[in-house]
């Protein structure tokens, strides 16, 4: 068990700290919910980050509800044992990365205002682990995000200079038509950069694959293996890459237990990935378990169950860093 809180912890700390560039590395922006005034809404989802009495928390489907924590919400375990009572924690244990369970009731400002929220000790240990790692690798984020910021400011300079460059050369006689040529190559070459900036968190799927498990199980089968080493043959190729993996299973069973199958058949593609070709963890988005959510095919039928108990497992790459940057360089003209 504290092998797997430890891996639960690990996988959890990489996918918050690549968030601010992957967002779920999906075409679409996450979708915002405003809660209906006055009507009670239960909701179920990890915690993104805190902004003083609120949270932000992001369901199984991908949809962001700000929670308003009051004076009198109840903060509780959601135990598993029937013959003890609930433990009792405080606003400051709900920390991001918490998988949790929110009872309340919209507000006028579309927040939901928890009556009560729920969670249970063995994601708190592993959300207070993360919390406590995350920070280092935020402020390496941070600061590549500086040095981003100050590569665009001194484009902007140098965007300045030309054109400084170019009205001085307009007045020297026979120069007018060069200077000219030369500020525009330059001007182009330092939009061709800032285009290449701005595109540092889009991704392209440069390949895609589902693996299908059988009822009940997270053991990767021979034919899972050889897609797994196909994915990793092509990943080894890529520049500036990330593996997505997200886990799914069919209706079998309780909720709970299959949103814990599909949290174990991800983690069983990742540790292959990791064990077997070496993919650094740090190339793999924080691998996350739907449950029966999100399902493909209908689960009434036997085939429907089938395609539903699978992990998909894409390649992404980013545009900012795979994007040719052409900058040509002025052709000098002869002197008089």
């Amino acid at each position: 068990m504290k092998k797997l809180s430890n891996m639960k912890a690990l996988v959890v700390l990489l996918g918050l700290a690549l968030s601010p560039v992957l967002t779920f590395a999906q075409d679409q922006s996450p979708r915002r919910v405003q809660a209906a005034s006055g009507v009670k809404t239960k909701v179920t989802g990890v915690i993104l980050k805190r902004d003083n009495g609120d949270i932000l928390l992001r369901d199984v489907s991908g949809a962001e509800w700000v929670v308003r924590v009051a004076g009198n919400t109840k903060i509780e375990e959601k135990k598993s044992n029937p013959f003890r009572s609930s433990k009792k924690y405080s606003s400051a244990q709900l920390v991001r990365g918490l998988f949790a369970e929110v009872e309340g009731r919209g507000d006028g400002s579309g927040a939901l205002v928890a009556d009560k929220i729920k969670f249970a000790d063995d994601d708190l240990r592993v959300a207070v682990t993360v919390d406590s790692q995350v920070v280092p690798i935020e402020n390496r984020i941070g600061e590549t995000e500086t040095r981003l910021e100050r590569t665009e400011q001194n484009a902007q300079r140098l965007s300045g200079q030309v054109e400084e460059l170019s009205q001085v050369a307009n007045l020297a006689r026979g120069g007018a038509a060069a200077a000219q040529e030369s500020a525009d190559i330059a001007i182009d070459g330092v939009n061709k950069t800032n285009e290449r900036i701005s595109t540092l968190d889009d991704y392209d799927v440069r390949k895609s694959s589902t693996i299908n498990f059988r009822v009940g199980s997270a053991l990767l089968s021979a034919d899972a293996k050889a897609m797994l080493d196909d994915i990793a043959t092509q990943a080894r190729g890529e520049r500036g890459f990330v593996i997505e993996v997200r886990g799914f299973a069919s209706s079998d069973g309780s909720e709970n237990m299959n949103r814990q199958l599909s949290q174990r058949r991800a983690e069983s593609v990742v540790r292959y990935l990791a064990e077997r070709h070496d993919i650094p963890l740090r190339r793999i988005i924080l691998p996350f378990g739907y449950g029966e959510a999100i399902p493909v095919a209908d689960n009434a039928t036997r085939e429907g169950r089938q395609q539903n108990r699978r992990v998909e497992v894409k390649i992404l790459v980013s545009r900012g860093l795979t994007s040719p940057v052409n900058v040509n360089r002025p052709v000098s003209s002869n002197r008089q």
